[in-house]
């Protein structure tokens, strides 16, 4: 009995065998150096990648899962740095509130998987309410939920008003966001709130927005102090500011309050877009869905004022763009999933050639750049040791012809396949 005993002690001490996966495809993206690699082999131990090379130089550890993928090319899982998980494309204006605040909560589920599905296996979710997002996040790393890996933002911070307030319902019916703020003070009290709560990011509105009623798309809509006072109280914390801001007050006064990255950018001047350059400022420019909401107009409730305030700035968006990335501007790859719908983010990359990028650039900023822009190089954005197994294989060569991301075969995610190759 006591050998029984000591046998149990002994195998429940033991360490776990780490789960190794041996993943092999035709090619690969080094999206560090741009090159295309023939023949790739890639291990990845207990979810990270452990070791990276050819075949047939590279060994296959003992007992390792195979995955061959064929003549497909391999990537690192894309990132999209601009989703709104808890939205839907289809629902717009006052058609929203028919729905009680739980079903956006669960539609979340639904459009985490399309967005996973459509390859991108991280996403900055810069906007919810309730910690929706926070919640969405826990049940996907609790594996109740297959998703990618997100970084919530929860509430986004903005001006009593502003278009991080509600506008949409007279005075009889009042109603302030938990996240409005008017002043520097109340500014760092809401970044500790939002961080207390499990945000990882912290979003502002600087500016009026297409969606918001009643405002300026342009309209500056916070202070430099207020942003400034995020911005320090968010770095202290270790985290990082993200800014909707379409006129060019409202960016380059984010810029110059220490803000990380900057969303939209519609009317970004020369000489801002200089300083962005100058103080390596991450710009995050959703221009593709200008397509969708003029091609959609009304009818999925979107109000004529927003679909107006569109058509005033969708082009001059994509010229800004053009100009941006022709000054040095550090892009970063952000769609605004649920202003379109989840699931067709890939679409953007051919915009993004269209409007001034080569294949390369465009896949950089849905990669290196942005785990470098959320501070999560050592975890994502390459395939590379150290890093989560999380990779993504499509037909063709995407360096050639970047739309192949938009129909991915396969996605993998820490080592698990979690579409195709089954």
């Amino acid at each position: 009995m006591r050998r029984i005993a000591l046998a149990l002690t002994l195998a429940l001490a033991a360490p776990a065998t780490a789960e190794t996966v041996a993943i092999s495809a035709a090619g690969m993206v080094d999206v560090a150096s741009g090159k295309r690699v023939d023949r790739p082999l890639v291990i990845v131990t207990d979810g990270r990648i452990s070791a990276v090379g050819a075949q047939g130089s590279l060994a296959v550890p003992a007992g390792a899962k195979r995955i061959d993928l064929g003549n497909k090319t391999l990537l690192p899982g894309l990132i999209d740095m601009h989703v709104h998980l808890t939205s839907l494309a289809e629902i717009g204006g006052y058609n929203g509130f028919k729905y009680t605040d739980s079903f956006w909560s669960a539609v979340s589920v639904g459009n985490a998987r399309k967005t996973i599905d459509a390859g991108f296996t991280t996403v900055r979710n810069v906007g919810a309410d309730q910690f929706q997002d926070v919640g969405l996040k826990e049940a996907v790393d609790g594996g109740w939920v297959v998703g990618p890996r997100i970084v919530p933002a929860a509430y986004g911070i903005g001006a009593t008003g502003g278009h991080c307030d509600s506008n949409e319902l007279p005075p009889q019916y009042d109603r302030q966001e938990a996240s409005v703020i008017n002043s520097p003070d109340e500014a760092r009290a809401k970044v500790r709130w939002l961080h207390k709560y499990g945000a990882e990011v912290i979003k502002i509105c600087a500016t009026g927005g297409v969606f918001s009623l009643g405002d300026s798309v342009g309209g500056q809509q916070l202070t430099f102090e207020e942003m400034k006072a995020i911005a320090d109280e968010a770095h202290m914390l270790h985290l990082k500011v993200a800014a909707h801001a379409h006129g060019d007050e409202g960016i380059r006064t984010a810029i110059l309050a220490g803000i990380d990255t900057i969303e939209h950018c519609s009317l970004a001047s020369d000489e801002t877009i200089k300083l962005a350059a100058q103080r390596k400022t991450w710009f995050s420019m959703d221009i593709y869905n200008d397509d969708y909401i003029l091609a959609t107009g009304t009818s999925n409730g979107t109000e004529q004022e927003s679909l107006d305030k569109e058509k005033e700035i969708g082009l001059k968006q994509r010229q800004t763009f053009q100009r941006a990335v022709r000054g040095g501007v550090q892009m970063v790859f952000g769609s605004d999933a649920g202003v379109y719908p989840h699931g067709d983010n890939g679409r953007q990359f051919a915009k993004m050639v269209e409007w001034g990028m080569t294949p390369l650039q465009a896949i950089q900023a849905a990669t290196v750049n942005a785990a470098q822009a959320l501070g999560r190089e050592a975890d994502v954005g390459a395939i590379a040791v150290g890093r989560y197994g999380d990779m993504i294989a499509v037909d063709g060569d995407p360096l050639a012809n970047v739309r192949v991301l938009e129909h991915v075969a396969v996605v993998i995610k820490g080592g698990e396949i979690v579409k195709g190759a089954q």
